[in-house]
């Protein structure tokens, strides 16, 4: 598994755009692609593909495969990342880490509704949806602590192609979490 790591500004600014955030979630959902594949997938322009490629290269999020490289044609597959957000302490960063937020959150929304349009072909997985809402007290470090051991179960589950049993498929997981409204009041002592 990938080693967590602090975003930089430069990173966050590559990933809070819609096309590289679409770009990674086809590469991770459906493995290597070229630029073209990939500009015909999102109704794009190869060359708009080509070098959102490039901006998310250049930052760790995508790498190039040379081993299936024929002529001009590059492949590209997500690299596995465990990136670990900044506290939004200055303005460019929390305009790009709310930028990110959003779109990771409509990006789920999206993918949540795909899914209902297509359940009635899921057969048995159309109910498969473990769905809880809950809320947690806690300091600020033992949210920490929640977030770390939730990353471990992910990670418990996570495994290579070569290692997935027979009848597995790929199943989104989110984990969102975030203080209650109503600022200190909220808090307790």
């Amino acid at each position: 598994m990938a080693e967590p790591r602090r975003a930089d500004l430069k990173a966050l600014k590559a990933l809070a755009n819609p096309l590289r955030q679409r770009i990674l979630e086809l590469l991770a959902s459906s493995g290597p692609a070229t630029s073209t594949t990939l500009a015909e997938r999102l109704g794009v322009t190869s060359g708009g593909t080509s070098y959102n490629l490039r901006v998310l290269a250049e930052n760790g999020f995508v790498e190039e495969l040379p081993e299936r490289a024929r002529g001009r044609e590059r492949w590209w597959r997500a690299v596995p990342h465990d990136l670990r957000l900044p506290p939004a302490e200055d303005d460019p960063a929390k305009a790009a880490i709310g930028e990110l937020h959003r779109l990771w959150l409509a990006g789920d929304t999206e993918l949540y509704e795909r899914f209902e349009r297509e359940r009635p072909q899921l057969g048995e997985w159309a109910d498969a949806i473990p769905y809880s809402r809950g809320a947690i007290t806690v300091t600020l470090d033992e949210l920490g602590d929640f977030f770390e051991a939730y990353l471990a179960l992910l990670r418990r589950y996570q495994r290579p192609d070569d290692e997935t049993p027979e009848g597995a498929r790929r199943v989104e997981t989110r984990m969102l979490a975030f203080p209650a409204p109503g600022g200190e009041e909220a808090a307790r002592d």
